[in-house]
């Protein structure tokens, strides 16, 4: 048995047993066995592929919509470039190269990357500082200093921890985390509450119904959206997840490329859920942002001419074959371009950046 499981057991044996948000939290963030803090993650090492890591293309569109972003806000000096969970840094990279096509743009960033693991931490700086840069880490968007913003988050909300609630017998518990059967981890129901926060069309959900809500994503869109109200800037978020609010079961864990048992083997898997993006938007508003979209991540990236990019690499010699996976990947049905949505915000009275203006 791992170190993290038996730390589990232990407190689930003196307190009963967690709520799914706790466990989650645990798994992915405790300071010594957490997977974030211990495991690659990312990349061919990794258990997952982002779309930073799977074609150059992603982060130069991301960087030029910014960039667009910048402009609009009357080209301010010092501007904030703010990542949050920027992983090997491979997006942010992709984004200030794209920025050297702007010269004041490149003079003008102030690097701040919000990372709680020491592990990604050390690659991140290593990989910034073989291409002459610097940043400032930080463990929350709120000690990131005041002045105008670029923002971006991509795959990060998906890791945040969950609640889950089930309905059983009429009543709304909370889904938690025990021991079960042949003493292993498993699923539990929590004691029954009010549901006053459960959507209406909820309230009288069918026998084993499960709804999802995830404080900690709809706290951080708040902040963000409070900060654009205060100073002025520009965010994309881009991840996997729904459009409109929906229930159901969509908490996964993943482990070598491959789906795993989230309760199985606790730190080993990256544990994710889908993204309500109405409840981002709504908590954003909420503190004084302007909302765009959600739109699909294929629309996005096929609005903004990643075609016509694809091309460009193919004349100056990128491998065919390697540019026609990428593009499918990113932009087609069935794989990111459908499953990834991108929602920006903005500060009160900035345009829609594109390609959202005309949606």
């Amino acid at each position: 048995m791992k170190a993290l499981e038996a730390l589990i057991r232990e407190q689930i044996t003196k307190d009963g047993p967690l709520p799914l948000e706790r466990y989650m939290a645990l798994c992915l963030g405790h300071p010594e066995h957490g997977y974030y803090m211990a495991k690659p993650a990312i990349g061919a090492a990794g258990d997952f592929t982002t779309a930073p890591e799977v074609s150059q293309m992603f982060g130069e569109i991301v960087g030029a919509v910014l960039a667009h972003g910048w402009q609009a806000m009357g080209s301010p000096a010092p501007v904030r470039l703010v990542e949050l969970g920027p992983g090997r840094a491979t997006l942010m990279l992709d984004m200030l190269r794209t920025f050297k096509v702007l010269p004041a743009l490149i003079e003008a960033v102030d690097i701040h990357l919000v990372e709680t693991s020491a592990r990604l931490r050390a690659a991140q700086a290593y990989r910034l500082t073989e291409a002459g840069l610097s940043a400032t880490w930080h463990e929350s968007i709120d000690t990131v200093p005041a002045g105008p913003m670029l923002l971006v988050a991509n795959e990060f909300f998906d890791a945040l921890p969950i609640r889950q609630r089930i309905m059983r017998g009429g009543e709304w518990r909370d889904v938690m985390v025990g021991i079960g059967a042949g003493d292993r981890l498993a699923f539990v129901d929590g004691p029954a509450g009010p549901g006053e926060d459960i959507p209406g069309g909820l309230r009288d959900a069918a026998e084993g119904t499960i709804h999802e809500d995830c404080p900690a994503a709809r706290e951080i869109a708040g902040r963000i959206g409070a900060r654009l109200a205060t100073d002025p800037g520009l965010a994309l978020i881009v991840d996997y997840g729904f459009r409109e609010p929906a229930h159901g079961d969509s908490l996964q864990g993943l482990r070598g490329k491959a789906f795993a048992d989230p309760l199985e083997a606790p730190g080993e898997a990256d544990l994710t859920s889908h993204v309500d993006f109405a409840a981002l938007a709504k908590a954003a508003t909420a503190t004084g942002a302007a909302a765009f979209g959600p739109i699909t991540q294929g629309s996005f990236l096929t609005a903004l001419g990643i075609g016509l990019r694809a091309e460009r690499l193919r004349a100056s010699g990128a491998a065919a074959q390697d540019l026609t996976l990428a593009l499918e990947r990113l932009t087609g049905a069935g794989a990111m371009g459908t499953l990834f949505k991108v929602l920006a915000l903005a500060s009160p009275g900035l345009a829609a950046p594109p390609p959202f203006e005309d949606r």
